[in-house]
């Protein structure tokens, strides 16, 4: 008698704990919890670890693996490769590096400049090749952002505006940028536009400027109202990140000095005043 089919239920069960395995190594790999150049432990131990066989730990590596971010080599283990061979604009990875308390600011800015590279371009792109359809995409996402009460809502716009902008180009290989921008804008919303109150609103114009060009079909005017648009983002990514390093020289001070005075305080009361 045959072996008994996997029921539907195993078959769900599997990739979810290969995608928990993966996204566990991949935050700590991208979050240098383990380093570039180290090893991973052996299967056994990962198996342990995690609770599942050797086929979901080695799905999970594969997986690490043609995302650039470790080689495997038989009898020489697992490695964690340097960040230049990953591949960064990978929904995963990207999500992986900037999904901290508080993602890497160069990291954000340089991937901004990516931005700036591809949307004017897909900008300009949409202002020749956007059919009916795709002006009204645009528009309805233009016109939800306008009216978005919370935060949750402006996020879902704001992504539908670039991504139904990178739609209009029709263009395949910008196309296929759609999973980056989604994470790349999630990130960039929640650290810029939410920890600087108030901009997502001052920006709206610059997102009027493009769908107005957009739909007016000249592709320089949409290019720079995107350019303008784009960064004013970096500006407010500048900035934060200009706070957050003074922010922090002032608290690094303040431990500092703080030790000096304790210890002061403690030798008052053990020699007298």
């Amino acid at each position: 008698m045959a072996g008994a089919r996997p029921s539907p239920v195993d078959k769900l069960i599997k990739p979810g704990r290969i995608r928990a395995v993966l996204t566990t190594l991949g935050r700590e790999i991208a979050q240098d919890l383990i380093p570039v150049g180290t090893t991973l432990p052996p299967e056994p131990e990962l198996e342990t670890r995690f609770g599942v066989g050797r086929g979901v730990v080695r799905e999970a590596i594969k997986t690490l693996a043609a995302k650039g971010l470790v080689s495997v080599r038989p009898r020489h283990g697992t490695h964690v490769l340097p960040r230049h061979e990953w591949s960064l604009l990978d929904r995963d990875v990207l999500s992986w590096l900037v999904g901290q308390d508080e993602p890497d600011r160069d990291l954000l800015l340089a991937i901004q400049e990516v931005r700036s590279i591809i949307e004017p371009a897909a900008a300009a792109l949409a202002a020749e090749r956007a059919t009916r359809n795709d002006r009204w995409r645009i528009d309805t996402a233009l016109a939800a952002m306008q009216t978005a009460k919370d935060q949750a809502s402006a996020l879902a716009a704001d992504k539908a505006f670039h991504l139904a902008i990178l739609d209009a180009t029709h263009n395949p290989v910008l196309q296929g940028f759609r999973g980056a921008i989604d994470t790349i804008l999630s990130t960039v919303f929640t650290v810029a536009v939410v920890s600087t109150g108030g901009w997502f609103r001052d920006n709206l114009p610059n997102h009027v400027a493009a769908a107005r060009a957009i739909e007016s079909g000249s592709p320089e005017k949409a290019r720079a109202a995107m350019e303008r648009l784009l960064g004013y983002t970096r500006l407010k990514l500048s900035n934060r990140k200009t706070a957050i390093a003074a922010a922090t020289r002032k608290t690094v001070g303040s431990a500092v000095r703080s030790p000096k005075k304790t210890n002061l305080r403690n030798t008052r009361k053990r020699h007298g005043p």
